[in-house]
């Protein structure tokens, strides 16, 4: 089944870290990120001119040129001072540095699609989708590999988005499925991380961040309107 996966990645990770530490305000909408040319980004900010020093400083990004300005004037006209509304965005061509090429290629060869990247306090919020759960679990694999330190929110079957799903993994389903049943939960517990991590073939470390994090995205979705489904771009 198509799904579509909705996870948090630091920006410490990605790009953006050094702008969202000069700029508190700072939020952004990437207009595309698969495929040659440089992408478009939305952003906004404190104002125009403290948004493009910020970005011109930081060295996960290369910004390649202002397109356009939502706030009502001209690049020309703006010297920086202007005070702006919240409503103000600025339209970037940025080019990203490493971090976001891999994760594009880990994604692209695993059969996904991103479909939305925002962020805001620091965090990349994307949507990315996939053809069917064994990719997903491959991919996210991959994101451990290479600690993106991705954070899942949320996994949706695109056939039936009314339905609420697990917000897991399959491979923290697989792993919380096996903690369970060999009783890793019990009080007193009936089998130990080392023995559980030994059990699933990962080493203690692996399978002590598998757990936090199955556990964050369960907590996460607990606290989360489960009866909506988040809206999903397709």
């Amino acid at each position: 089944m198509t799904t579509v996966v909705e996870l948090e990645i630091p920006a410490d990770r990605l790009g953006f870290d050094r702008t969202f530490d000069r700029v508190s305000a700072f939020e952004f909408q990437v207009g595309g990120m698969i495929g040659g040319s440089s992408p478009l980004v939305w952003t906004s900010g404190s104002n125009r001119e403290t948004v493009r020093e910020a970005l011109e400083s930081d060295p996960s990004v290369e910004p390649i040129g202002i397109v356009a300005d939502d706030s009502g004037d001209s690049p020309a006209d703006d010297g920086g001072g202007a005070t702006v509304s919240p409503d103000d965005r600025w339209l970037f061509r940025l080019e990203f540095g490493d971090d976001v090429k891999l994760f594009e290629e880990i994604v692209t060869e695993n059969d996904g699609v991103i479909l939305t990247a925002r962020g805001y306090e620091g965090r990349w919020l994307l949507k990315l989708l996939f053809h069917d759960r064994e990719s997903v679990s491959t991919c996210h694999e991959r994101f451990e590999q290479y600690e993106f330190r991705a954070n899942v929110t949320r996994i949706s079957g695109v056939d039936g988005l009314a339905t609420a799903r697990t917000p897991l993994t399959d491979t923290q389903y697989e792993t919380i499925h096996k903690a369970h049943e060999l009783g890793y939960f019990d009080v007193p517990r009936g089998v130990t991380l080392k023995e559980l991590a030994s059990e699933l073939g990962i080493s203690h470390q692996a399978l002590s961040e598998r757990l936090r994090r199955s556990h964050d995205a369960l907590v996460s979705a607990e606290l989360s309107d489960r009866t909506t489904p988040m809206e999903i771009d397709l």
